[in-house]
């Protein structure tokens, strides 16, 4: 075989949850070969793993202590779907001989409603991939796999704590022997607690330093606070603090007054939450760090902002149609209809993601701006697992990251007067 790819009918390999998925598969063979049939696997699931090590004694004498360290790998499984059709003949079926030259195979595929997004991590992973395999006779498969990207969409206009305004305040004194100093305060500020990727959030920042320590820097950073859970060998927790975007300003000095407008734009990161997922917790927090000089403990807070989907538009929007009933509890995640299936695989791609499509809440903002599909910093390392074997061969990029609807066009409301 000289070559295999894998196609989708969109150019990102994007789909939200209930859409349906479509493409083919593209042999070229360089001689007749023969097979039972050809199968496509489609697989959604979520996997947490890491290692802790513990030093334990394992002697009692007191005078002969001996220690001995310990690995323990706690893993955690959740499986979505897992759905397997033959394309071509059959498990229990005849040979059957494909001739050289190029040939062709489609395939198609409605997702669950039900999903959570498409997250990747150092310590876990939700992940969606289709596999297709040459079922031959008496000889090693060959598989040929790809991941995709699903989004479960979470509107921000449909809960109103997304439009409260963020406020952290902090204050601060430092004492020298048995004297204090005046205080030092710090006022944080931003409009709205809900922003998508590809938004700026505006933030003020003033300070009022009536103390006689110097602020070095004020740090803003845009985190990811992420909890991962294992049920193997036993139930376990995991909690990952990362930072994923930071600006900073300074510095104040003693006995100054200080005010910046800082701007932080969001990247391509997955919705908040992870509604559907049993073993991965997502939110973000914007946290606030004020470096001080001299030994003096730092002055550090943190407020939650939420993710979305669909971005805010303006006190006022409202969905034009009445939106589908929720999933679970949360108002804010919107599910949708399986989109129609393709006609065609020929020729230009013509999936609903790309450009001139409508995503499936469009037609309940009309005014609102079609998304650009970026890639997420975050990649895996491989999309290769226990089952995959040495006759696997992934297409796509060499390591794996999700697309994310963008919406820098969307500015969110600007900050007070």
């Amino acid at each position: 075989m000289k070559d295999a790819r894998i196609v989708l009918d969109n150019e990102y390999n994007t789909y939200y949850a209930g859409q349906t998925l479509n493409g083919r598969i593209e042999y070229e063979f360089d001689s007749p070969i023969k097979v039972r049939g050809i199968y496509v696997r489609f697989k959604g699931e979520a996997n947490t793993a890491w290692t802790e090590t513990k030093e334990e004694q394992t002697s009692t004498q007191t005078d002969q202590a001996q220690y001995e360290t310990r690995d323990t790998m706690h893993t955690g499984h959740e499986e979505y779907f897992n759905i397997m059709y033959y394309m071509l003949g059959s498990a229990e079926g005849s040979e059957i001989e494909i001739p050289a030259g190029k040939q062709v195979y489609n395939f198609t595929c409605t997702l669950p409603p039900v999903l959570p997004s498409s997250f990747e991590s150092q310590y876990g992973y939700v992940r969606y991939t289709l596999k297709v395999t040459l079922d031959r006779p008496w000889q090693f498969d060959h598989h040929t796999k790809l991941a995709f990207t699903v989004i479960n969409p979470l509107d921000l206009n449909l809960n109103n704590s997304y439009k409260e305004p963020i406020h952290l305040q902090m204050e601060k004194t430092f004492c020298c022997l048995w004297c204090a100093s005046s205080p030092l305060t710090v006022d944080v500020r931003a409009p709205v607690s809900g922003y998508c990727p590809g938004q700026v959030i505006p933030i003020n920042v003033d300070i009022e330093n009536k103390s006689n320590v110097q602020v070095h820097l004020v740090q803003v950073a845009l985190r990811r606070v992420v909890t991962f859970r294992a049920t193997t060998p036993t139930s376990a927790t995991k909690i990952l603090r990362e930072v994923v975007v930071e600006i900073q300003e300074g510095p104040a000095p003693a006995g100054s007054t200080k005010h910046w407008d800082m701007r932080l734009e969001v990247p391509s990161i997955p919705p908040s939450n992870l509604v559907n997922c049993g073993i991965i917790d997502l939110d973000y927090d914007l946290n606030v760090v004020c470096k001080v000089s001299g030994l003096h403990q730092n002055l550090t807070g943190k407020k939650y902002v939420t993710i979305g989907t669909v971005p805010l538009m303006g006190q006022l929007a409202v969905p034009t149609a009445p939106p589908p009933r929720p999933v679970r509890d949360d108002p804010a995640v919107l599910p949708v209809s399986p989109g129609p299936p393709m006609d065609s695989y020929g020729g230009d791609t013509s999936g609903w993601t790309v450009p001139g499509a409508q995503p499936p809440y469009q037609s309940l903002y009309p005014t609102l701006t079609q998304p650009v599909y970026k890639v997420s910093p975050y990649t895996a390392r491989t999309i290769q697992d226990r089952e995959d074997r040495n006759h696997t061969q992934v297409v796509g990029p060499t390591s794996f990251a999700p697309c994310y609807p963008t919406y820098a066009a969307v500015q969110p409301p600007p900050l007070p007067q």
